[in-house]
């Protein structure tokens, strides 16, 4: 008869335990008196055959004790190549298993409970929120956190990146929240806009952050690795937003999310109980702490994206995968970007270019309209250029009527083009003749041209020309064909015949 475990569980707790004889425990659990005496001899069987059994590792246990009494931090791994060393046969795996019982427990380390005088810390950090759709792509929503270590106060404001400069006006906008008020330090985790590098106890900040410290007088403070009571308030301030307010909350846009942030935090987050004193709320300790800040410096901190942009063949420069056009002066040149979180403005050196609204789509090309119009205007007119010349080099008698053309007012490019269509109809020397009668009769214009074209052929009594439209490769069959060496022909005659010879 096979039985569940929790019932030979019960079985062995009744016999060993309470002493129950075996014709009791099989009343009273409703058991044949066999199965209950199967259970309890399977029991004692196996606890014997452990018992006796010898393992391959037993005779390097005195050594595994010894290496792991001098050596406490050992790995396995290197443990296992010296006991192999030593003639052990047995898998590594088992090994892994078995010594993990002779491995001296690392007592716990006991951290102290950190208490802050009113208006001497405050701590930062950032908190990643999924994604929000903005217009045709998809960007990450970051929660810049910060929270009073006394009062326990949370400012919580969301941005579409990480960067530095968003960074810097999340601690802009806490201090404003807060009644243009700083703390005194400010501690930060291992944030790539806080602390750059960090070697044991010797850190790199941000020169940015310390720019920033410096301008509004605190102290930037690194937290400590692995110590979780310098940063449990700003990481249980994250898990309350996470669970109080942004689970199951709907939203229109960011502009949206921020104005509930704001709501939230001044009204459910502050009326909650101290964690530090029961007996008041946030938002009545913070009323204590708030006078003991600093007071903000008259004048601001100006926060802006800052990058070096190259300008190539278009004139556009990239900024957070968009294209912001430039004037066409600048292209093949490198210039300085400045982004606010509303504007995006484009210097040469000191010299403001260009100026276009912020767009946080992504494959965007935002233009000034001037911009693109003065840049078809100079290859309107190089492209005008270029067909002067043609017609010029081909009739130099058409400089001339050109001349007199403009002094009338007449508009040169439409007459070159119109005069350029008659070269290709009628060839340079047909229109060389129409162009000298046009101007024997002071008519500098392309009809004048065209009506002596068409009376000439009249005369000569041929058909109106027909325009072609030949395709590249057709325009070019008449090039002159290059020759080409025949020598390696020759080098092959050559050998083929010795072969020939050798047969």
């Amino acid at each position: 008869m096979t039985i569940r475990p929790e019932v030979e569980a019960l079985i062995l707790q009744l016999r060993h335990v309470e002493k129950w004889p075996i014709g009791t425990i099989a009343r009273q659990l409703r058991l044949h008196r066999d199965t209950v005496c199967r259970v309890i001899d399977q029991e004692e069987l196996t606890a014997s055959i452990l018992a006796s059994r010898a393992s391959k590792i037993d005779p390097y246990v005195p050594f595994i004790q010894a290496t792991f009494a001098e050596y406490p931090e050992m790995c396995a791994s290197r443990l296992y190549t010296m006991v192999k060393e030593r003639g052990y046969e047995g898998s590594q795996d088992h090994f892994r298993h078995v010594v993990a019982q002779y491995r001296p427990v690392k007592p716990a380390e006991a951290f102290l409970r950190l208490t802050t005088m009113p208006g001497e810390v405050a701590q930062v950090d950032w908190a990643h929120f999924g994604t929000i759709p903005i217009g045709n792509t998809v960007r990450k929503l970051m929660g810049f956190v910060m929270v009073l270590a006394f009062s326990r106060m949370i400012f919580l404001h969301f941005f579409l990146d990480a960067r530095t400069a968003n960074f810097l006006r999340g601690h802009i906008q806490a201090f404003e929240a807060w009644g243009d008020r700083v703390p005194r330090k400010i501690w930060y985790d291992n944030l790539k806009s806080a602390v750059l590098e960090r070697q044991g106890g010797a850190i790199r900040f941000n020169p940015e952050l310390l720019s920033f410290a410096s301008h509004y007088r605190f102290r930037p403070f690194p937290m400590a690795v692995a110590r979780g009571n310098e940063k449990g308030r700003v990481e249980r301030a994250i898990r309350y937003i996470r669970t109080s307010f942004f689970m199951g909350l709907k939203y229109t846009d960011i502009d949206d999310l921020n104005a509930k942030a704001k709501q939230w935090c001044n009204g459910q987050a502050a009326d909650r109980a101290c964690p530090e004193d029961k007996t008041m709320t946030v938002a009545e300790a913070f009323a204590r702490e708030q006078p003991m800040l600093l007071q903000v410096p008259d004048t601001p901190y100006h926060v802006e994206d800052q990058a070096v942009v190259k300008v190539g063949k278009t004139p556009y420069v990239r900024f957070d995968l968009n294209d912001y056009s430039v004037p066409h002066t600048h292209v093949r040149r490198n210039l300085t970007l400045r982004a606010s979180l509303t504007q995006v403005r484009i210097f040469d050196g000191a010299d403001l270019i260009a100026s276009h609204p912020r767009s946080y789509e992504r494959a965007r090309q935002i233009e000034n309209v001037e911009h693109i119009q003065k840049l078809i205007e100079i290859k309107h007119r190089a492209s005008q250029h270029r067909g002067m010349n043609t017609l010029i080099h081909a009739v130099p008698l058409c400089q001339k009527l050109l001349e007199e053309a403009g002094l009338r007012g007449t508009n040169i490019g439409a007459i070159t083009i119109a005069l350029l269509k008659l070269l290709d109809a009628y060839g340079p020397t047909e229109l060389g003749a129409a162009v000298e009668e046009a101007l024997s009769k002071n008519s500098p214009h392309s009809r004048a041209v065209r009506r002596a074209l068409e009376r000439r052929r009249t005369e000569r009594g041929e058909a109106p020309p027909i325009p072609s439209h030949l395709s590249e490769h057709a325009k070019r069959k008449d090039e002159p064909v290059r020759q080409q060496s025949l020598g390696s022909y020759d080098q092959l005659i050559s050998k083929e015949n010795e072969e020939n010879g050798d047969e």
